[in-house]
């Protein structure tokens, strides 16, 4: 996860996630039973739709891969590659990250339209995003759209302020022009209509973490929807015209949506679901952050353990229970919403202390709910970006001076979760529209 949350943000989410658990019962709550269908030994009804992949129970084990536009004027030309994005990723990172057992790929990157206006077809991004689906094909991966830029939003609205950014690369103008909006809107139809054939195309993410209200310094969603309600700062308003954009030229391609505050668990039950049934709802879960963004070598937290995880100055047991009860947030809104979720990134930096159980059991509450995931982060092999982005690079081992794959237990611990898949693109037969 290469944002940088600040302080409060993870102050309020912290706050908001141990009032929910305060709520929850230590126990698993009831979830919607998916339907399940006859399968192949593939997993899949040799004739069947992209939608079962996600409403029938656990079967999309993968991970996020990472991209943004380079500025040489201050990445340079080689940490993240010559551009125009990057890091570049090769065929060989798409099959191995396959080889290991995964069989979908996140595409977490810079959407199709300029984010400035006027807002037109970014022709270099269609190109790089077909490659990227060309090379997800050839090594047997599914694959997710999920765009982080658009149409009044810059990749550095989501990473947040930075001492060594530039003024003027933070473009947030989405919540506060409807041309921008609208203009969104018709990024998804373009996209949908080029790639709703695509065979390995099995979502479209519409924004990648949404967060209105960390430009408004707003952290409690009580607060937040009563004073922006139905204004452009309300995901929930307008989000629904997105897919009615996408479903203007696609009716079957599953759309996903996460929620407010950079997709924070905590407000998942603010989400409005829509009358589409084919949507997919979304959170990531990277809590709690004092935990999951350690830095070495204050490496004092462990998993399982016993410290302050919400910020209340009150330690608390760290454990599968404390997950499971974070979780039946999401469970709840499942089941009483009767809706479809899955969890399209989760993880930690890779030195934290018990980081594979964490991870572990992470997946098993996974499968017990059968929501499909994907880890951040699957790196490029690109080298200069080893030495200075390799935080979630689970390859590398839990040692910070190591940066170069080795045997580890939380690379075995995502193998032997993906281990249990067993449909990929090649397998399962013809597509129903």
């Amino acid at each position: 996860m290469t944002r940088l949350h600040r302080f409060f943000a993870l102050l309020a989410a912290n706050l908001l996630l141990a009032a929910a658990l305060a709520a929850c019962v230590p126990t698993k709550p009831d979830v919607m039973s998916p339907t399940v269908t006859p399968s192949t030994p593939g997993g899949l009804d040799t004739a069947t739709d992209k939608w079962s992949l996600w409403a029938n129970g656990a079967q999309l084990r993968g991970a996020n891969i990472y991209q943004r536009r380079i500025h040489p004027e201050f990445d340079g030309t080689e940490f993240l590659g010559p551009g125009p994005f990057g890091p570049p990723y090769t065929q060989a990172d798409f099959d191995n990250l396959a080889a290991l057992g995964a069989n979908y790929v996140n595409i977490s990157g810079p959407g199709l339209f300029t984010a400035e206006p006027p807002y037109v077809v970014d022709d270099e991004a269609v190109a790089n995003l077909d490659r990227l689906l060309e090379m997800a094909a050839d090594a047997d991966l599914f694959a997710v759209i999920t765009f982080r830029t658009g149409p009044g939003r810059s990749e550095f609205a989501i990473l947040g302020p930075a001492d060594w950014l530039p003024d003027g690369y933070i473009i947030e103008t989405v919540w506060t022009d409807e041309a921008a909006r609208l203009a969104w809107a018709e990024m998804w139809r373009f996209t949908a209509e080029r790639y709703r054939d695509n065979p390995i195309v099995v979502g479209y993410d519409l924004m990648c973490e949404p967060n209105s209200n960390a430009s408004l310094d707003i952290w409690d969603p009580e607060t937040f929807y009563a004073d922006y309600a139905g204004t452009g700062y309300d995901w929930n308003a307008w989000y629904p015209h997105l897919v009615s954009a996408i479903r203007q030229v696609d009716s079957s391609t599953p759309i996903l949506v996460g929620g407010n505050s950079y997709s924070d668990i905590a407000w998942l039950p603010y989400l409005h679901p829509v009358d589409d049934p084919r949507i997919v709802y979304t959170f990531h879960q990277y809590s709690p952050h004092e935990y999951t963004h350690q830095e070495p070598p204050e490496l004092t937290r462990a998993y399982p353990g016993y410290f302050d995880t919400d910020y209340d100055d009150h330690p608390e047991t760290f454990d599968r229970a404390w997950l499971e009860n974070l979780l039946a947030i999401a469970a709840d809104f499942q089941s009483t919403r009767h809706v479809v979720l899955a969890v399209n990134e989760y993880g930690l930096e890779r030195w934290e202390p018990g980081g594979a159980e964490y991870v572990r059991d992470e997946m098993a509450l996974f499968e017990q709910y059968g929501w499909n995931y994907a880890v951040w982060q699957w790196h490029a092999s690109w080298p200069p970006l080893a030495e200075g982005d390799n935080n979630f690079n689970f390859l590398f081992g839990p040692d910070p001076a190591d940066l170069a794959e080795v045997p580890n237990a939380l690379l075995d611990a995502l193998i032997s979760a993906w281990a249990r898949n067993t449909v990929r693109p090649s397998n399962v037969g013809k597509w129903e529209p």
